[in-house]
């Protein structure tokens, strides 16, 4: 495509080019695949109170510094729910942001080790099943095996997710129909 004269900037494309953030489509991932997610995310103690707050959690083991430091560890724990959000939201914008249709379960979820305030948390997801939906044409579903583990290396947490997601012909061909119903 020719450029155009800009007076004083030289030559500028006719067309710009729109690049948008996505996830992957279900046709784009493979069986086996890892994908290592970053950056990692270091959990501070006001991240943990306000998400254990928010969410009703009154257990002592996330707000009381006094009675956490005569419990086994020895101080406050990261509220495993808090890491086990942070797991799978660490794998959106590489895998599933924009493709994404429903979350539809997640399952054996452990915490081997607990988080402590200022641990950071990585996450890799491996790719361990892609099968086409036989309900819901140009969508399948993937599941995913992600994996934490704090900055020394050691899991934190695993969790088996699965999610239903647009092939990139499904998507494309639901965009287009709603495009035409509201013209």
């Amino acid at each position: 495509m020719a450029g155009q004269e800009v007076a004083g900037h030289g030559t500028a494309p006719a067309e710009r080019s729109v690049i948008e953030q996505r996830g992957l489509y279900v046709d784009e991932l493979t069986v086996g695949a890892v994908y290592a997610h970053r950056p990692g995310r270091t959990l501070t103690e006001a991240d943990n109170v306000l998400f254990t707050t928010l969410t009703m959690n009154t257990q002592a083991l996330h707000l009381d510094a006094a009675w956490s430091a005569e419990q086994p560890f020895g101080q406050r724990l990261v509220n495993s729910m808090l890491t086990l959000a942070t797991l799978v939201g660490q794998s959106v914008s590489q895998l599933t942001q924009g493709t994404i249709v429903a979350q539809l379960g997640l399952t054996d979820i452990v915490f081997p080790k607990p988080l402590f305030h200022g641990d950071t948390l990585y996450t890799e997801t491996e790719i361990t099943a892609v099968r086409p939906s036989s309900s819901r044409p140009g969508q399948g579903i993937v599941t995913m095996a992600h994996t934490g583990r704090n900055q020394h290396g050691e899991v934190v947490a695993t969790a088996s997710r699965s999610v239903l997601m647009w092939s990139s012909a499904g998507q494309q061909a639901a965009q287009h129909s709603a495009r035409q119903g509201q013209a």
